[in-house]
């Protein structure tokens, strides 16, 4: 049974498939970090605009992060996922990975490997 239905952005008007949660098959933005309240945007954004306002409000609250708080940091209770997204949690510069401050913080501790973006 399809249990996906269309929908408008509601940033940028264009139209994108979404996902019912209410059943198990879900909904594509499940594999994003759960950092949005329900009543904090309206309706949904479409794939682009919602990476975009998670990458937003991921970068802000980075911003916010010092080696004193870091290891009491919200990231570490999110739910564990074992995808990494591409923007969020990584870059890729000359063909390598570069972890971002959210995947060092989602992490919880420091490697000990002198990360470029290491919070801690």
């Amino acid at each position: 049974m399809n249990t996906t239905k269309m929908k408008i952005c509601s940033s940028c008007d264009s139209e994108f498939s979404c996902g019912d949660i209410s059943v198990e098959t879900k909904c594509w933005c499940n594999d994003y970090p759960p950092i949005f309240n329900l009543s904090e945007g309206g309706d949904c954004l479409c794939p682009i605009c919602f990476k975009e306002a998670c990458e937003d409000k991921i970068d802000a609250y980075v911003e916010t992060i010092t080696p004193q708080n870091a290891p009491k940091n919200k990231a570490i209770s999110l739910p564990k996922t074992e995808n990494l997204i591409e923007g969020i949690d990584y870059y890729i510069e000359d063909g390598k990975y570069v972890f971002k401050t959210w995947f060092h913080l989602k992490r919880g501790t420091c490697c000990g490997n002198n990360c470029r973006h290491c919070p801690y």
